[in-house]
């Protein structure tokens, strides 16, 4: 076996506070796009949190998330790209056109 490849989607580290509006973040497991982002003031604790709101790329099911803006969390590595379907075979099978 030359290499192997555990399942994990691709994800990277990123601080709670970089996270903008309209980027990505993981909640609860799944990819989502962020729609909106409040921060709360440095509490007695010392740490602002940010309170995310975001919708499931895949599924459209709005998320809510709460992190300390100094920590951290992961952000998924989004490819997005668009087919033309072209014909659908008898069988099912989908004849697609790339935008290239």
């Amino acid at each position: 076996i030359e290499s192997s490849d555990a399942g994990a989607a691709a994800v990277i580290p990123m601080e709670a506070g970089q996270i903008k509006k309209g980027g990505y973040m993981m909640i609860k497991g799944k990819a989502c796009k962020v729609l909106s982002i409040s921060v709360s003031k440095t509490g007695k604790h010392g740490h602002a949190k940010c309170n995310f709101l975001a919708v499931d790329i895949f599924t459209g099911k709005k998320l809510e998330d709460m992190v300390p803006s100094s920590h951290g969390t992961t952000v998924p590595v989004v490819n997005r790209s668009d087919w033309e379907i072209i014909d659908i075979g008898e069988d099912g099978e989908l004849t697609l056109m790339d935008e290239g």
